[in-house]
């Protein structure tokens, strides 16, 4: 019926790289469509291809009847019994369809929908492959920009890089050579959108893996990371070796790790701290090179105030805030910078306002600052019992000190509290996301991504239906 039909199966299966019996799907399910537009919707037909003869058989099922009303999906036992001796009233019966005579334009419709078939084919194995590589590096080459982002030529298929992925400042050509981060495959009406990106914080992770072999072998482990990409990053690693230096393994002999990586990321300076699992001690080496005097965390609510020295605000906060923001992605807390000094006048102004009650001892005042009561209206609104307990002493002289701070206020003869308008936090960084890498649970959504792209490319091609 069709020439030379199965050397265009063939041929068409090498070099769109899609398996033969995919082909072979599509070839039948455009004819199966083509027949039921040209004998009748209502039919039961079924198409077969038949790779001794190189072609496809058609098919057209109909119920056995003694009288016939529709000619499309009945036929008359006497004619039946002429095809089939053995078939009965009730049964149905297969007719081959010998020549269909196919127009021109039936013939131009199941080419069509072959090839849409094997162009939806082909999306979905690009999607599974692809699907594959998320959380890695690519290398593609630049072709041309559309809508200010850039479609980068991967080889097999073609990735996006928004403009908002691109480190500031970097300039590409059509030809460039692109190495970025596969962060995620989504399938779209045109096909599998593969997105990049050169801005996250895993491209700089995943490019310490490439140079650091430490890293590839399991001996180092990047536990957290930090970028403002473009200007500066951080690090954090931990080696499950301790003959191993983690910090020293990702600089290299005379910094040569880390400025391949520094090069890849247009001068972006890296700075690599070890991690530790005690919050205390991490925090402290997150906000190198500052020197910290103290740190006071909150585990609930995942905050930190960190106090430091006069000398040292410039370099904990950094340049417009830098330094505690890297600090605070890394760590995963919210950072608050605060002046040892401005903090001490702070606690100053507190125990001298507090010493206006007659019945507070300085040692009272000192106790109760620390503890939160700044000021005398924070013991007006106080219990004895609460007092007493926070700065052990007897509930009786507790209340003794209430009574006599709400006359004190009543008389109007001191000052009700510090009258400090000065801000006591330099500066403040809440963390924009979490560094923090948990690879087990990366891995878990990867292989669960991967698994639904598999399940359906595997159903699609099975079932081969249109809809």
């Amino acid at each position: 019926m069709f020439s030379e039909l199965g050397k265009v199966i063939e041929t068409l299966g090498k070099e769109r790289g899609i398996e033969k019996s995919i082909v072979v799907k599509a070839v039948e399910q455009a004819f199966l469509v083509t027949a039921r537009k040209k004998y009748g919707i209502q039919g039961e037909y079924e198409t077969r291809y038949n790779e001794n003869d190189g072609d496809i058989e058609i098919f057209q099922y109909k119920n056995v009847v003694e009288e016939v009303r529709d000619t499309i999906v009945e036929i008359n036992l006497v004619e039946a019994q002429e095809l089939d001796e053995d078939v009965e009233l009730g049964d149905q019966i297969g007719i081959k369809i010998e020549n269909p005579n196919f127009s021109r334009v039936d013939v131009q419709t199941a080419r069509q929908i072959i090839f849409q078939k094997v162009r939806d084919a082909e999306r979905e194995i690009l999607f599974a492959e692809y699907k594959h590589k998320e959380g890695t590096l690519v290398t593609g080459i630049a072709r041309r920009y559309e809508r200010g982002n850039i479609v980068v030529d991967l080889g097999k298929a073609d990735a996006v890089l928004s403009r908002r992925e691109v480190i500031p400042g970097e300039n590409f050509k059509p030809g460039d050579r692109i190495q970025a981060f596969l962060t995620e495959v989504v399938m779209t009406n045109r096909g599998p959108e593969i997105r990049l990106s050169r801005t996250s914080p895993l491209f700089l992770v995943k490019l310490f893996e490439l140079e650091v072999p430490e890293i590839q072998d399991g001996t180092i482990e990047i536990k957290s990371a930090a970028r403002e990409p473009g200007q500066r990053a951080k690090i954090a690693v931990v080696s499950v070796d301790k003959d191993i230096d983690p910090v020293g393994a990702c600089v290299g002999m005379k910094g040569s790790r880390v400025q391949n990586v520094v090069n890849e990321l247009q001068g972006e300076k890296i700075d690599i701290v070890k991690w530790f699992d005690d919050v205390d001690t991490f925090a402290r080496a997150a906000l190198a090179p500052s020197e910290i005097t103290n740190i006071q965390i909150d585990h609930q609510e995942r905050g930190m105030d960190v106090v430091v020295e006069e000398d040292q605000l410039s370099l904990a906060i950094g340049r417009r805030g830098q330094n505690v923001r890297l600090a605070a992605m890394l760590s995963g807390y919210k950072i608050n910078i605060i002046s040892k000094s401005k903090l001490q006048e702070k606690i100053q102004k507190s125990v001298e306002n507090l010493l206006q009650i007659s019945s507070i001892t300085d040692a009272m005042a000192q106790v109760m600052v620390q503890n939160g009561i700044m000021n005398i209206g924070d013991i007006a609104g106080s219990e004895a019992s609460d007092l007493a307990e926070l700065v052990e002493i007897e509930e009786e002289k507790a209340a003794q000190v209430i009574k006599d701070t709400i006359e004190a206020i009543e008389v109007g003869e001191i000052q009700f509290d510090t009258n400090d308008e000065e801000e006591l936090v330099s500066a403040s960084a809440v963390p924009a996301y979490h560094g923090i890498i948990n690879k087990d649970q990366s891995d878990e959504d990867s292989q669960d991504k991967f698994s639904d792209a598999e399940r359906r490319l595997r159903e699609e091609l099975a079932a081969f239906k249109l809809k």
